[in-house]
């Protein structure tokens, strides 16, 4: 089971948009050494969409290589094209991978019938935890309860990221799919909600530049400790505000580089933020004790 406090990677660029394997490196050390519980490389906020196929096998190598096994890592795999989000699934296998993080297909547009046909045949080809990632916001399309229960019963689908933001999600999937069914929050402003709602934690986009208040508001929370858990949730907030001013991960970027982690470059068509944007990042940060 994944729980707590994980990360959806941001890929260090340099100025040029080459990876920059060495930031990256360091990155992930920073982030386990923060108190991160699961690193998710090459999703949505690690700019996938305009990697090439080479560069995603590195980046997930580099995490692997990085995380030493000290926390699990779960490979972004997913992709519009099934056959193409098999082949990326089987390389997250024979890399080290602990999971594979699946988004439903976006543009194509599927049915019900062809999301349930698509996980499946990930799940059949590739003996590796699948994690499904439903966002409805970038995808277009939304897997109901009635369809993921369908899913569930496969036993390499063990989860989901939900980045619906909707509340009674977690409560009709834990009923459909039985509480050992890892779920997940895929929105930072929902964590602690989530939790309160039968989720297990959050892949979380402020992770990258606040990791140990996520992790300390985790902790909190498992231990009882409310107040505390909501005290950080309320420090945070504004910071889950500035990360979402722009399309991600435009200001997290920006964000990381101004506590040294990285260039704020991303690749096209993601431009860089706008100078208003750039200030309510900062001021953000700097109110949350996140940057002197």
């Amino acid at each position: 089971m994944f729980r707590g406090s994980l990360v959806a990677l941001v890929t260090p660029m340099q100025a040029d948009g080459a990876l920059d394997l060495k930031a990256f490196a360091d990155f992930v050390e920073w982030q386990v050494a923060e108190g991160t519980q699961g690193l998710i490389p090459v999703g949505t906020t690690g700019e996938s969409p305009t990697l090439t196929h080479d560069e995603h096998h590195v980046v997930v190598e580099a995490c692997i290589a990085a995380a030493r096994g000290r926390v699990p890592v779960i490979a972004g795999t997913g992709s519009n094209s099934t056959a193409e989000a098999v082949a990326l699934t089987r390389h997250a296998k024979q890399a080290g991978a602990d999971a594979a993080l699946v988004v439903t297909p976006y543009y194509n547009k599927p049915t019900q019938e062809g999301l349930y046909r698509h996980f499946m045949a990930i799940a059949d080809a590739v003996a590796l935890p699948i994690l499904i990632y439903n966002i409805p916001g970038r995808s277009v399309i939304d897997m109901t309860v009635e369809t993921m229960a369908k899913l569930a019963r496969h036993p390499n689908i063990v989860g989901v990221k939900d980045a619906t933001a909707n509340l009674t999600r977690p409560l009709h999937t834990r009923a459909a799919c039985g509480p050992d069914f890892c779920q997940l929050s895929g929105e930072d402003h929902t964590a602690l909600s989530y939790l309160a709602a039968g989720g297990h934690g959050c892949i979380s986009v402020t992770a990258n530049i606040a990791p140990r208040l996520c992790r300390q508001m985790h902790d909190a929370w498992a231990e009882g400790r409310i107040a505390d858990a909501m005290a950080i949730q309320d420090r945070l907030v504004p910071v889950h505000d500035a990360m979402f001013c722009e399309t991600s991960p435009g200001p997290v970027k920006f964000a990381a580089s101004l506590l040294g982690h990285g260039t704020a470059t991303c690749r096209l068509p993601m431009a860089p933020i706008a100078d208003a944007s750039a200030a309510r990042v900062r001021d953000a940060m700097v109110g949350a004790g996140l940057l002197n």
